[in-house]
């Protein structure tokens, strides 16, 4: 079984791999070395709401560090209030290819 740190270390390289090492909203690209720097691996399903943290690339997009992920934040923070246009998490899963149903099956296999 894997710790809890290599299952987060494993979930952020897959996202960024996946995406290119680029922030899916602005598309600013940024190189493997310095990527842990500039981007966060963004749980679109608040880990709390996931069986095992939802740690899959299934349940992750890579976004700027800054505003972008601030952004999709929104919508945890206000409890699912309010979100910023086209950063809804099902907005979030049509970017990445996935659904809430997909991540919800990969992360029960954590």
């Amino acid at each position: 079984m894997s710790s809890k740190k290599e299952i987060r270390k494993n979930f952020k390289e897959s996202v960024f791999k996946r995406d290119g090492y680029s922030c899916v909203w602005c598309q600013e690209k940024y190189v493997k070395e310095t990527v842990d720097e500039f981007l966060d691996a963004h749980h679109i399903t608040d880990r709390n709401e996931m069986p095992n943290g939802g740690y899959v690339k299934e349940n992750g997009i890579s976004l700027c560090k800054e505003d972008c992920h601030m952004k999709a934040e929104k919508f945890h923070i206000t409890e699912g209030k309010e979100w910023s246009i086209g950063m809804h998490p099902d907005d979030l899963y049509i970017i990445i290819g996935s659904s809430k149903e997909e991540a919800i099956k990969a992360s029960e296999k954590l």
